[in-house]
């Protein structure tokens, strides 16, 4: 459902994403991890369409991002770090604003709101204004604006960074009850997201990607066992 092929960008002489590459299939959680600084979110930025790459592509759902980007976004449903929304309008009118951009009006606009609402637990403060809300349902509201369209292809950039270990649960149950009928990956450099949601993970460090496999596979490779000390092997360097 998702093919990355050797992304790279560079910002004047800075490399910032090196030749990346690496498919995404239906019923997949990808995690997609590496210490800040890694290229994370640049190379989230190019597959969704937000940033052109220097070289290279993602396809979506057969759609080449650069040469199709309206038919590959449609197939994308995007959680940027620290995502954005209108704080003055009420959940329910922002969710209203976003079925009508992603062109559902009417009962259908009503419809997906309305399902949206239920899947991401959103029914105590759905007439709450944006601004009013906790971190946790501020974050579930901008989930929810991403699935509203039941995209094939889910993004996800630090989904549960800076929320609590009660809302870190609900976001990961939100993820889990969604996995199988959709490719998902989630950005992040927190380690316990792999063995709490993801079925595979990719390390990366510098830009390039360092090791590609389950929990179980990168785990194994460090006498340890441990994902943290397989983390810092493939990612910190010398001196540091």
């Amino acid at each position: 459902m998702l093919e990355v092929k050797n992304l790279t960008k560079r910002f004047g002489a800075f490399q910032a994403v090196k030749g990346i590459s690496f498919n995404v299939g239906k019923g997949e959680v990808l995690g997609f991890l590496g210490p800040n600084g890694a290229g994370k979110s640049t190379t989230m930025r190019m597959i969704t369409g937000f940033l052109p790459p220097t070289s290279g592509t993602a396809v979506v759902c057969g759609h080449d991002i650069a040469a199709d980007p309206v038919a590959a976004k449609k197939c994308i449903g995007y959680l940027p770090e620290s995502a954005p929304s209108y704080r003055a309008m009420t959940v329910e009118d922002f969710l209203k604003f976003t079925a009508a951009v992603r062109g559902f009006t009417g009962r259908a606009g009503a419809e997906k709101v309305a399902a949206v609402i239920e899947k991401a637990r959103l029914a105590p403060v759905a007439r709450q204004t944006i601004e009013t809300l906790s971190k946790g349902y501020r974050q579930r509201t901008c989930f929810a604006q991403a699935i509203i369209h039941d995209p094939p292809v889910l993004i996800m950039d630090e989904p549960t960074d800076g929320l609590d270990p009660n809302q870190k649960y609900t976001v990961r149950e939100m993820i889990k009850a969604m996995a199988a009928e959709k490719a998902i990956i989630i950005s992040t450099h927190i380690l316990e997201e792999v063995d709490a949601v993801c079925t595979r993970a990719i390390i990366i460090a510098g830009g390039e990607l360092k090791a590609d496999g389950t929990p179980a596979e990168l785990k194994a490779l460090d006498p340890s066992g441990k994902l943290d000390v397989v983390f810092r092997n493939l990612t910190m360097k010398e001196g540091k």
